[in-house]
């Protein structure tokens, strides 16, 4: 009987320690779980590993080591710079600066564009007021120089490069490339009412134009002969040493100085004297009308035999060969115009010519 109570109790006992082991297990794994919580909170995992104590010989667990949440990456893809908005693109404007000059009394065209390393041509081109007439050019004039020959061309509403480019007759690439029209690339915008220089592209040149008052009180010009339309040489030579052109509208014939010039055509003298006033260029001057159109112009005379007004006949004297106004040697500077545009003197004299420049 003792035996058994003594069992008992040892019994009891041994159930009196479990439940106290699983109370204890029962409540470190609630502690455990909520510590759990919290760091997942926070971001830090909590991982539990059994741990061995001593009580009783009864395996225990405890919290040991934490490790960190590794957070989802982030993606910063910059590889490619972004497409500009073209709505918020400025275009630049051209910064050209550009030379002034005043035109004085002893200025031509082609001294003031020799002064510069210009044609006489960009003169025209750079001013699109003034006149082609040389003559009328006027003393305090003020002249834009630009800094290449070409055109200073002012942008319309709608005009693209291409349209610019096919009016000059000039690449697109020349526009492009002259550093202040300020035209950047893909974007290559223009701005109306800009001013582009055109590299290389012409308006025009300059003409004398020979007063046509002679002999005629007012109202239409009415001349009293009229020429027969065919021309003879000026003078006897036929040694050139330059030929018509765009940038010389007419022929230069090599004469020894004081050498005879004869009327081309018969037709009325309308300017005999020194080429006075902004154009001296052709230095003393002879010009006939001929009544239907077309004029002659004998310029650089060492000598002048006619006056304005006279009736003049083919082959009449009319002067002789000289060096005066902008010439390099003696000759004669001829020409021949239909309406004021000159023509190729050569299509319309006989005979074979030969070259001296």
């Amino acid at each position: 009987m003792e035996k058994k109570r003594d069992l008992w109790q040892r019994f009891s006992g041994y159930l009196v320690v479990a439940a106290g082991i699983l109370l204890l297990i029962a409540v470190v794994q609630v502690l455990g779980l909520n510590e759990l919580v919290a760091a997942g909170e926070e971001g830090v995992v909590t991982a539990v590993t059994p741990t061995t104590t001593a009580t009783d010989s009864v395996a225990t667990t405890a919290v040991t080591n934490t490790l960190p949440i590794v957070p989802l990456p982030v993606l910063n893809d910059n590889s490619l710079a972004p497409v500009p908005n073209p709505h918020t693109y400025q275009a630049k404007m051209p910064t050209h600066n550009f030379k002034i000059h005043i035109v004085t009394d002893f200025d031509t065209p082609n001294s003031i564009a020799l002064q510069y390393g210009i044609s006489a041509d960009t003169i025209i081109g750079g001013n699109a007021n003034i006149s082609r007439e040389s003559n009328l050019l006027q003393t305090g004039a003020e002249l834009l120089i630009l800094p290449v020959d070409g055109v200073l061309h002012t942008v319309k509403p709608g005009e693209t490069l291409d349209a610019i480019a096919a009016l000059y007759g000039v690449p697109v690439a020349d526009i492009i490339g002259f550093p202040s029209n300020n035209l950047e690339a893909p974007f290559l915008r223009l701005i109306p009412d800009s001013q582009l220089v055109i590299p290389g592209a012409s308006l025009g040149q300059f003409t004398f134009r020979a007063p046509k008052s002679v002999g005629n009180s007012g109202g239409a010009q009415q001349w009293a002969v009229v020429g027969t339309g065919t021309y003879i040489w000026p003078v006897d030579g036929r040694c050139l040493t330059s030929y018509y052109s765009g940038f010389h509208p007419g022929i230069d014939v090599s004469m020894a100085e004081g050498s005879p010039v004869y009327a081309a055509d018969t037709g009325t003298v309308t300017y005999a004297a020194y080429a006075a006033g902004i154009y001296y260029d052709y230095g003393n001057l002879v010009v006939i009308n001929h009544g239907n159109g077309y004029e002659t112009f004998y310029a650089h005379l060492s000598g002048i035999n006619a006056y304005p007004g006279q009736i003049v006949y083919q082959g009449d004297y009319i002067g002789s060969t000289g060096n005066t106004g902008r010439s390099s040697g003696p000759h004669l500077h001829f020409e021949i115009r239909s309406n004021d545009y000159g023509q190729n003197p050569l299509n319309r004299l006989t005979g074979p010519v030969r070259s001296c420049s």
